[in-house]
């Protein structure tokens, strides 16, 4: 199923037979991705009283209820309601769901933090360096690991990769709308709440920008290689700051 799509005054076309899916399923119990020391998702019927609401205990439907967080379990989408005193809901951002993203592949480089641990860094400098001359509307960062090793990884504790505040700060000042990272936060893990790559992006407590997402713990599969794509940015309406996402790459062919 080829698309023939203009935008911006370019043509190109898409293959939408073959969809690239970034996300991470969201599964109850141990060995799913998860991050921020929260507990496994659980997934369980509905009791009321001695009548169990699943099939197998003679309800006539399955009738779960879910416990999750949408940022500690999986593939997230935020707004800048992360991390304003008021609760901007990401499930109202997006007035459209198609943009042109670029798929980046960098390796971290190793720096040493105040604290003194070795941190991995993804630097401004590294992301001048992969990122076209003409700006896309979303950058796919992908870091070095494998695909298999991060769909079931926990994160808490990792002191995981993380983005220079200038690093975001230059995403944003070049136009770019969406961020995707395969990593927890595009913050460290441990930085006494500034979260200085967050407030960068969003340029905060500047604005309320409502016009940019970051999308956190993708995983893009080894095989994608990088260059320019059309990202399909798929999340339920919710009135949060985060949302589970299901970020969705095509082909430009």
């Amino acid at each position: 199923m080829i698309a023939e799509i203009t935008h911006h005054g370019q043509q190109f076309r898409v293959d939408l037979s073959k969809p690239i899916d970034l996300s991470v399923p969201l599964a109850a119990g141990e060995g799913h991705m998860r991050a921020w020391y929260v507990d496994p998702v659980t997934m369980e019927p509905v009791r009321d009283g001695d009548k169990v609401y699943a099939i197998k205990d003679g309800a006539p439907v399955n009738f779960r209820n879910i416990f999750f967080n949408p940022h500690g379990h999986g593939t997230h989408t935020e707004s800048v309601g992360h991390i304003t005193p008021d609760i901007e809901p990401v499930g109202n951002l997006l007035k459209r769901y198609f943009f042109i993203a670029q798929l980046i592949t960098i390796r971290p480089e190793e720096r040493r933090a105040p604290d003194g641990k070795v941190d991995t860094v993804i630097t401004l400098e590294q992301l001048r360096g992969a990122i076209d001359e003409k700006p896309p509307e979303a950058v796919v960062l992908r870091t070095t690991a494998t695909a298999a090793t991060k769909s079931t990884r926990n994160w808490s504790g990792t002191n995981a990769t993380y983005l220079q505040s200038t690093a975001t700060a230059w995403l944003r000042s070049i136009g770019v709308r969406h961020l995707l990272v395969d990593l927890p936060s595009v913050d460290r893990e441990e930085d006494g709440g500034t979260l200085a790559a967050h407030h960068a992006f969003w340029d905060f407590p500047n604005t309320i920008d409502l016009t940019r997402t970051i999308s956190e713990m993708i995983v893009v599969p080894d095989e994608a290689r990088d260059g320019r794509y059309l990202l399909e940015l798929q999340l339920p309406h919710f009135i949060n700051d985060a949302a589970p996402s299901r970020p969705v790459l095509y082909a430009m062919v």
